[in-house]
C-alpha cells in the first residue's frame, strides 16, 4: 500500500515538472526575442487610401453596466469612418438590450455604421452570436471586443497593417491590460496571473513558431481565416482556444502584439473569478479532447506537437496539484516508516518546478519594472500570495478539467462585469450576483481544516518538509472559502 501511494504522489510531481520545463523553454524564446529586440515600434506602414475595411463585433449578454461604455469606445476608434462597422451583437434577457439600442441610434446619427444584431434563443452562446454576425458583415477583417474592455482609439490602425504585410497571418492578438489592478486583493492576484500570460507565454510561444490563441477578445482574425478554419463552433467552452488551433493546424500564423495593450475590467468577486476559471479551464479540456488527436496527425513539427499538447493538457496542472495536495498528508506518515525516506528525493522535483515557475513570473514582472531589484522584492511580495490562490482554487479547477476531459457539457455562464475601478465603489449592489454557497465550496472550507492537520503532523512527527506546502494549502482554501462567503452573502468585512 505503501508503495502504490508513493507511485500516485510520484505522478503529479511528474507531471508538473514536465509542464515547468516547457514553460522554462518559452522564458528562454521570451528572453531570446528581447534580446534581439523584438518587435519595439516596427509597425509596417500603410497609407490610408489602403487600409481595408473591418466589421468590430460586440457580443454582448446581460452587461447592462458596461455596454454602454463598450459601444463609446469602439464608436470612438480614430480609424476612417468608412472602413469600419459595428456589430453589437446583443442576446440580452434584461434591459442591456434597450441600453444597446438606444447607443446604437446615437451613434448612427453620428455617422457611424453601427447595427444591432439580436436573437430570439441564445443558440451556441457567444460562438453562435459571432457566427450570427459573420452572415452580414462586410469587413474583410473581424476584430472581437467582450463587453469589459475599454480599447484605445488606435487599436484598428496598431492592428491592421500587420495583416497587410503578411497574407499568411491570420489573426492578431494584443495583450490586455486592467482597469482595476489595484481595486483589491483579489484582482492584484489575477494581474499577477494574466500579465505573466500575456508577457512570456504568448510571446514565448510566437517568437519559437509554436501555436498559440486567441484571447476571445482585444484581437483581430481575417475572415478568410475564420472560414478556412471551419468557423466558430460552439461545442467547446472555449470557442476562441479552439478555432485558434483550428486556424493553426490549416497552416495559418498568429501575431502576438506585447506592446500594444488592451484595458480591461478584471472580476472582483470571487465567485466571479470561479465562474470566468470554470468556463477557461473546462474549455481548455474539451479543447484538448477535441484537436490534441489532430496535432500528432498533421505534418506540423515535432516542436510545435509537443508544445500544443502541453498547451492543452495544461489545465490538468489543477488536477494534479489536488491529487499532490491531498496525498501529502497520509505521504508525511509513510515517509517516517522505515526504509520509504530516501524515495521522497523527488521532493527536490517540486522545488525545481516552483523556482521554474518564479523564473517564468520575474521575467513577466521585469517587463513591467526594467529593474531587477524591484521586480525581486515585487514577486517576493505577490509570488506567495499567487501560489496559495492557485492551490486554493485547485479544487474547483479540477472538477472543471475532468468535466471536459469526460464530456460532461454545461452551458456558458458569463462572468459578471461591475465597471468599478475605485475602491470607493462597491460591487454590492450588481444584480448579477447570485447568493448563496455551492457544494464545491463547502468541501473547500474542508480541505482547508484537512490542511491544517497537516501542519500539526508536522509538529508532532517532527517532519517539517512539507510544512510551508501545508501552510500554503492551508491559506489558499481559507482564502479561498472566506471570499466565497464573503461575496456571496455580501459580507461586510
Amino acid at each position: 500500500m505503501a508503495v502504490v501511494l508513493i507511485v500516485l504522489y510520484a505522478l503529479p510531481l511528474v507531471f508538473i515538472f514536465i509542464y515547468s520545463l516547457a514553460q522554462l523553454h518559452l522564458v528562454i524564446h521570451y528572453i531570446r526575442y528581447h534580446l534581439k529586440g523584438g518587435d519595439g515600434d516596427s509597425r509596417p506602414a500603410v497609407r490610408e487610401e489602403d487600409l481595408p475595411f473591418v466589421t468590430v463585433q460586440l457580443p454582448v449578454f446581460n452587461e447592462m453596466y458596461v455596454v454602454e461604455r463598450l459601444i463609446d469606445s469602439i464608436a470612438r476608434f480614430d480609424y476612417p469612418k468608412n472602413k469600419f462597422e459595428i456589430q453589437v451583437l446583443d442576446d440580452s434577457t434584461d434591459e442591456t438590450v434597450d441600453i444597446s439600442r438606444r447607443k446604437v441610434a446615437e451613434w448612427r446619427q453620428k455617422g457611424i455604421a453601427i447595427h444591432l444584431v439580436t436573437r430570439r434563443e441564445r443558440t451556441g452562446f457567444k460562438a453562435g452570436a459571432l457566427a450570427e454576425g459573420m452572415k452580414t458583415a462586410r469587413g474583410e477583417f473581424i476584430a472581437i471586443f467582450d463587453a469589459d474592455f475599454l480599447p484605445r482609439p488606435d487599436f484598428l490602425s496598431s492592428t491592421l497593417p500587420y495583416f497587410l504585410d503578411d497574407p499568411g497571418i491570420g489573426a492578431v492578438q494584443t495583450r490586455w491590460e486592467h482597469l482595476n489592478k489595484n481595486y483589491s486583493f483579489l484582482t492584484r492576484v489575477q494581474a499577477f496571473a494574466l500579465d505573466a500570460h500575456f508577457t512570456v507565454e504568448q510571446r514565448g510561444r510566437n517568437a519559437g513558431g509554436y501555436f498559440m490563441n486567441f484571447n476571445g477578445t482585444a484581437g483581430v482574425w481575417r475572415r478568410t481565416c475564420i472560414d478556412d478554419a471551419g468557423g466558430w463552433e460552439a461545442d467547446t467552452l472555449t470557442e476562441d482556444l479552439d478555432l485558434s488551433y483550428r486556424a493553426q493546424l490549416k497552416g495559418w500564423r498568429f501575431k502576438y502584439l506585447e506592446d500594444v495593450g488592451s484595458p480591461a475590467e478584471l472580476p472582483m468577486v470571487m465567485n466571479a473569478v470561479k465562474s470566468q476559471q470554470f468556463r477557461w479551464t473546462k474549455g481548455g479540456a474539451e479543447t484538448g479532447k477535441k484537436n490534441i488527436g489532430r496535432i500528432w496527425k498533421s505534418g506540423i513539427r515535432l516542436g510545435q506537437k509537443l508544445h500544443g499538447t502541453v498547451h492543452l493538457l495544461s489545465n490538468m496542472v489543477f488536477v494534479f496539484v489536488l491529487l499532490c495536495s491531498l496525498l501529502s498528508i497520509p505521504v508525511l506518515f509513510v515517509k517516517n516508516l522505515p526504509g520509504y525516506s530516501k524515495y521522497f528525493l523527488m521532493m527536490s522535483v517540486f522545488i525545481v518546478s516552483l523556482f521554474i515557475l518564479g523564473i517564468f513570473y520575474y521575467c513577466s514582472i521585469y517587463r513591467g519594472f526594467r529593474n531587477p531589484f524591484r521586480a525581486f522584492f515585487h514577486l517576493a511580495a505577490v509570488f506567495p500570495a499567487f501560489l496559495c490562490m492557485s492551490m486554493g482554487i485547485a479544487l474547483h479547477n479540477a472538477v472543471a478539467a475532468l468535466e471536459g476531459w469526460l464530456g460532461f457539457k454545461s452551458p456558458f455562464i458569463r462572468t459578471p462585469k461591475f465597471n468599478l475601478t475605485a475602491k470607493d465603489k462597491t460591487w454590492k449592489t450588481n444584480k448579477y450576483l447570485k447568493r448563496g454557497i455551492s457544494l464545491l465550496t463547502v468541501f473547500e472550507g474542508f480541505l482547508s481544516l484537512y490542511f491544517l492537520s497537516g501542519i500539526g503532523l508536522a509538529f508532532y512527527l517532527n517532519d517539517y518538509s512539507l510544512l510551508p506546502f501545508h501552510v500554503m494549502l492551508t491559506a489558499g482554501f481559507g482564502l479561498v472559502f472566506f471570499y466565497s462567503l464573503k461575496h456571496s452573502f455580501k459580507i461586510r468585512m
